[in-house]
């Protein structure tokens, strides 16, 4: 009985250890190495430096380069407008006619001073000259001669003065004329004809020179401030001085480029903005002194930048992250900094280096430390080769 009983036991034990060996082989224990979930699948980009053009953008509004106000020298009437009102003026062309008959008359009386003082001016002298002999051979007393001499030299600051009041009539005769003082647009009238204008003091109208044309815009202090700290740390390259490009309220762009002519050292208390100028060219007129458009300054740069596509880039509590294939092919996450947007990427301005590997697409089955494999995309790349192979639209309407 003894020995029946260890034959038994000896059965079981060999059953047990049978199915213990037959439960490795096939993999499916809980414990195994074959037990963890496969690797995700997704898409990941290589991070490259290049160097990026930097766009500045902001509000403006156009001014005339030189803005004259248009007043008469001198009183009188005014007997007519010689210019189209908003339209083209040249300098030097008559805008007003003032009554010159007054002016005209003290230029006349003006002139005629001046030959009475001529005249006495020629006596004074041929006097002088007739006693100068005499007084040397004592024929004459110091007295008379004196007199002569000195008539002589009262008779020239005479002349002097009378001349004087000659240019001065003939000035205000040729004032009599309101010309352009300089080429551009001129504004409406404001006194009509027949108005008694008193000098300096009526403004006739106004004058803006359009060609070129001023855009006076601001920038923000902060963004200043952001620029000035990216120059410094060489993530921004800044030009000498930038191209300007305006686009107007519809979308288009201006066509004439510009540049900028000022900068303000001071920061506006109303606005904390700085103040800035760029000149552009307007031959024809086109843009008008008033007009808001947008001002874009071309010609900074960023040197090895850093660009991911927008959807690499996620939003977390602690801020802006993306994911980083390791080494050993698993997700890590990563901090970053973004800056501004190039087309459909992010600049990144820290957290990232050339050469490191981002996940672009399958990132919401993705956590920290999860295993990837990241996938080709043949099918693309077949198209991007190949794009006439697809038949247009119409042509498969066609047949």
């Amino acid at each position: 009985m003894r020995f029946k009983h260890v034959a038994v036991l000896s059965l079981v034990l060999s059953v047990a250890a049978c199915g213990q060996g037959g439960e490795d082989k096939g993999g499916k224990g809980h414990g195994g190495p074959g037990g963890g979930m496969p690797p995700s699948e997704v898409n990941a980009t290589t991070v490259q430096t290049q160097t990026l053009p930097v766009t500045l953008e902001y509000t403006g509004q156009t001014a005339g380069s030189r803005e004259v106000e248009v007043r008469a020298r001198v009183t009188g009437i005014l007997l007519k407008r010689n210019f189209v009102e908003g339209g083209p003026v040249k300098q030097g062309q008559s805008l007003f006619t003032i009554d010159p008959a007054q002016f005209e008359a003290a230029a006349a009386r003006a002139e005629a001073d001046v030959a009475a003082a001529e005249a006495r001016l020629d006596q004074a002298q041929r006097n002088a000259a007739r006693l100068k002999p005499l007084y040397a051979e004592k024929a004459v007393s110091q007295k008379e001669y004196d007199d002569a001499v000195s008539g002589e030299a009262i008779g020239a600051a005479d002349l002097k003065a009378v001349r004087a009041r000659l240019v001065e009539a003939r000035l205000n005769l040729s004032y009599t004329k309101v010309e352009a003082p300089v080429s551009g647009v001129a504004g409406r009238a404001l006194p009509s004809e027949g108005t008694l204008v008193s000098g300096p003091n009526v403004l006739l109208t106004t004058v803006t020179q359009v060609n070129p044309i001023w855009v006076n815009f601001g920038v923000p202090d902060n963004e200043q401030a952001r620029l000035r700290k990216d120059a410094e740390a060489g993530r921004l390259s800044l030009p000498k001085n930038f191209e300007v490009e305006l686009r107007l309220g519809d979308g288009s762009a201006y066509p004439k480029k510009g540049k900028l002519s000022f900068e303000d050292v001071r920061i506006s208390l109303t606005t904390g903005t700085r103040e800035a100028r760029a000149e552009v060219p307007n031959p024809d007129g086109s843009l008008r002194p008033g007009q808001f458009v947008r001002v874009v300054l071309h010609g900074a740069s960023r040197p090895n930048a850093v660009t991911v596509p927008q959807r690499a880039v996620l939003e977390g509590p602690q801020g802006k992250f993306v994911y980083v294939v390791d080494d050993k092919s698993t997700a890590q996450p990563r901090p970053v900094q973004a800056g501004d947007w190039v087309g459909d990427r992010w600049v990144i301005t820290e957290g990232l280096k050339g050469g490191e590997l981002v996940i672009v697409d399958g990132l919401m089955k993705l956590g920290p430390g999860a295993p990837v494999k990241v996938a080709e995309k043949p099918a693309e790349k077949k198209v991007a080769q190949n794009p006439a192979e697809k038949p247009a639209p119409e042509k498969q309407a066609k047949k």
